[in-house]
């Protein structure tokens, strides 16, 4: 199929499901939600309708055993923490869990440490990670597997996302989700989870999104607690002219029906998710297209991202969609500019891409730029030690490890000699 029959096919089946919303064709609901349940819902999660696939050419059923085996195989998103619950202005229920420190994990410091750091011990710091969407807390898993033990960390899942409530003003009323509220949603867990001490931000995407926003609405909290950023394949606004890698005239044509599909589609979410994994081939595809660049990912992980984005309801989806046309947080950069900062983006990202991290740099000019070649949208599932190295030694420099401790790619730690 070639990228612009491919495209046509997205379009057509996106306006058949508005027609069948307006009209309100049941059976042409159904004749339309099989791809536009997959290829519309899977725009809006972080990939893009209007994509050439590979041919497949392997057997349904075998497919199908391929992913139960990976399923139960694969070790990706096992890592559980102490759990507990923050709540938003709105009542919702956001799920976190929290990684302390193990006193074993952490080499004990030499005088000449005692000097850096100008006490008996680094301060204590919590590394709070904000996952992007359509994910969960687990997409960190890596870096999470790496520090674990070594410094205190805290995972949260966004509202409507992983073990989270749904959002109650979007239930109750309809209202869709903006990055200002996930702003509001992050500081409420900071204070149920890190009430005191200094705080490392870590984002994804979205959730790199939503750090801007907790610095734009509390610009204070920035100032005086928070020692490091970390913004991974994130943008400060400006995606209104992403182009998912599609010609201008495919992008234009998806853009002008998907906020009315996407609405339609929510609003019949029963069937929706039907056809979504009724079409769970074509759904795989375009996931690896747009979350990953390098040809040699291990099918795991790649089998680990899909159990995410699946996990997302179309409602959800359809929901939090408009935010991101809306966003532009890069004003609330300045708040980051006395910070170790770090910046870093896959060059393959089509979602977010890699020309949006280096505008966010170009802001701060001591923050550190970290362009991944081969590297897509999941940049921290496709090239690991590359996102944990740097992390590691983002940490370092904002002295929330120890200079003598080290991590490695599945969570062991070892001390320098002194």
């Amino acid at each position: 199929m070639s990228e612009s029959s491919a495209e046509a096919v997205v379009v057509d089946a996106a306006a058949s499901v508005a027609l069948a919303s307006a009209t309100g064709a049941g059976a042409g609901w159904r004749r339309a939600t099989g791809i536009a349940g997959a290829a519309i819902g899977v725009i809006a999660a972080g990939a893009a309708a209007g994509v050439a696939l590979e041919r497949l050419t392997v057997g349904r059923g075998m497919r199908q055993r391929a992913r139960l085996a990976l399923d139960s195989t694969g070790p990706y998103g096992s890592l559980r923490g102490t759990p507990g619950k923050a709540y938003a202005d709105d009542g919702t229920e956001l799920y976190y869990e929290v990684d302390d420190v193990d006193p074993e994990a952490v080499p004990a410091l030499s005088p000449r440490r005692r000097r850096l750091f100008g006490r008996k011990a680094p301060a204590p710091v919590t590394v709070v990670f904000s996952h992007g969407y359509c994910l969960s807390q687990d997409s960190w898993h890596f870096q999470r597997a790496a520090l674990r033990g070594v410094v205190r960390t805290v995972h949260w899942d966004q509202r409507s996302h992983g073990r989270s409530g749904r959002g109650v003003r979007q239930v109750q009323d309809g209202v869709p989700v903006d990055i200002e509220q996930l702003g509001q949603d992050l500081k409420a867990v900071i204070d149920a989870a890190v009430p005191e001490g200094p705080i490392v931000l870590v984002g994804h995407s979205m959730g790199g999104m939503t750090v801007m926003a907790l610095a734009d609405r509390y610009p204070e909290l920035i100032r005086d607690r928070v020692v490091a950023v970390a913004l991974v394949g994130t943008s400060s606004g400006r995606l209104g002219e992403v182009n998912f890698g599609l010609p201008v005239a495919g992008v234009n044509a998806v853009r002008r029906v998907l906020p009315g599909v996407l609405k339609a589609l929510g609003q019949r979410a029963d069937l929706v998710e039907k056809g979504r994994r009724a079409t769970a081939d074509l759904f795989a595809g375009i996931i690896k297209r747009y979350s990953f660049a390098s040809r040699d990912v291990d099918p795991a992980v790649v089998r680990f991202a899909e159990r995410m984005i699946e996990g997302t309801p179309i409602d959800v989806v359809a929901e939090y969609y408009p935010a991101f046309d809306s966003h532009d947080k890069t004003a609330a950069l300045v708040h980051f500019a006395d910070k170790p900062v770090l910046v870093l983006a896959g060059v393959g990202d089509m979602v977010t891409p890699s020309e949006h991290s280096e505008a966010i740099a170009s802001l701060l000019p001591e923050a550190e730029l970290v362009l991944v070649p081969d590297a897509g949208h999941l940049v921290m599932l496709e090239h690991p030690e590359v996102v944990t190295d740097r992390l590691a030694d983002l940490l370092t420099r904002a002295g929330a490890v120890p200079a003598g401790a080290t991590v490695g790619g599945y969570g062991s730690s070892t001390a320098q000699p002194g």
